[in-house]
C-alpha cells in the first residue's frame, strides 16, 4: 500500500530590513531559507526598494505593481518574518513602508490575521531589541497576530552569527514557532 498524503506546507513571506544584497540580516534570511525545517518554505520578498512610501493617494484602484506584488506575496503566505537590524533606535524606514502598504485597507490588508515574527542582529549589546519590539507593535496595531516565542535579537559583537549554532538555533526557532502557529479565525 502506498502511502499518498501530502505533508501540508508553510509558506513564511520573509520582509528584510537592510536594503544592501551583503547585509549581515539578509545573509541570515538566506541561512533561513536554506536551513528551513521540513514542511516549511520562506520566501524573502524581495523589491522593498522599489514600494514607495505608503501614501493614499496611490492606494487607489490601481495600486504601484511593487506594492501590489508585495501584498500578493504576503496575502499568499501562512505567516510573516520580519529579519532586520536597527536603524537609530528603531526599525528600518523600508521594513515600516512595507508594514504601512501590508495593513491597507484596514482590518482587510495582506497581513491581517498572519502570524508574525522578527528576528535580527547589530553589533550592538541589544542586537536590535528596540526595532523588533517596534516591529512586532507595528504590525500587531496593522492586524498581525505576534507568536509567542517570535522575537529573537541577537548581539554581533562576539558571535559569528551565522556560523554559531546556538544563535542559528534560536532564530530556527522562530520560525518553528511561526510554523507551529494555529491559524486565527476571520
Amino acid at each position: 500500500m502506498t502511502d499518498n498524503s501530502v505533508t501540508p506546507v508553510t509558506r513564511i513571506a520573509v520582509l528584510v530590513g537592510s536594503l544592501r544584497p551583503d547585509s549581515l540580516n539578509r545573509r541570515v534570511a538566506e541561512l533561513l531559507v536554506d536551513r528551513a525545517p521540513e514542511g516549511v518554505v520562506l520566501q524573502i520578498v524581495d523589491g522593498l526598494a522599489e514600494v514607495p512610501f505608503y501614501d493614499e493617494r496611490l492606494d487607489a484602484e490601481t495600486v504601484p505593481a511593487p506594492a501590489a506584488r508585495l501584498r500578493q506575496t504576503v496575502a499568499a503566505a501562512d505567516a510573516v518574518l520580519a529579519v532586520t537590524p536597527e536603524y537609530n533606535g528603531t526599525m528600518p524606514a523600508v521594513l515600516n513602508n512595507a508594514i504601512d502598504w501590508l495593513s491597507r485597507p484596514y482590518g482587510q490588508g495582506a497581513i491581517t490575521r498572519k502570524p508574525f515574527g522578527v528576528l535580527g542582529t547589530t553589533p550592538t549589546p541589544y542586537g536590535g531589541k528596540w526595532a523588533h519590539e517596534d516591529a512586532v507593535r507595528s504590525a500587531g496595531i496593522a492586524g498581525a497576530v505576534a507568536v509567542d516565542g517570535g522575537i529573537v535579537s541577537q548581539s554581533a559583537l562576539e558571535v559569528d552569527v551565522l556560523a554559531d549554532d546556538e544563535v542559528i538555533d534560536r532564530f530556527l526557532s522562530v520560525v518553528q514557532a511561526l510554523a507551529a502557529h494555529q491559524p486565527v479565525a476571520a
